[in-house]
């Protein structure tokens, strides 16, 4: 069966797209740290654990990351994006991008704020606008 990342990459669940290739997907985190905060997925691979990638698929998910990243600072205002792999929730290898001000908003541990279904797609979309001026 495949997991709920596969599904959202799939099309069969919803998600707030930001960026996709051929074998990467991005999109926001429904439960953000900040706004912005964006999970990127290899589609084909299914593994929980980033390091048991394959060379290819480990390189180029870095490099589908990097330029989400540089899309994200772009359209959401902050001083750095911050990156972390935890792959404890979804077992689904995924890096979250997450907008900073300072080191504290990447605490995971914090309360979560709150986005409207609206603010998110909107977030998104300029996510996406931004990530598209890349190609």
């Amino acid at each position: 069966m495949a997991t709920l990342f596969t599904r959202i990459a799939q099309g069969e669940i919803p998600s707030y797209k930001v960026a996709e290739s051929e074998d990467f997907y991005a999109f926001l985190d429904i439960s953000p740290l900040a706004q912005g905060h964006t999970l990127v997925i290899p589609k084909k691979v299914e593994d929980d654990y980033i390091f048991h990638l394959d060379e290819t698929t480990y390189a180029g998910l870095w490099a589908f990351a990097r330029k989400v990243a540089t899309a994200l600072k772009a359209a959401v205002p902050c001083k750095r994006v911050g990156v972390a792999v935890l792959g404890m929730e979804v077992p689904h290898t995924h890096i979250h991008l997450v907008p900073l001000q300072t080191e504290g908003d990447m605490d995971f541990r914090k309360e979560r704020p709150t986005f409207t279904p609206e603010q998110m797609a909107q977030t998104a979309a300029a996510i996406l606008a931004e990530y598209e001026k890349l190609q």
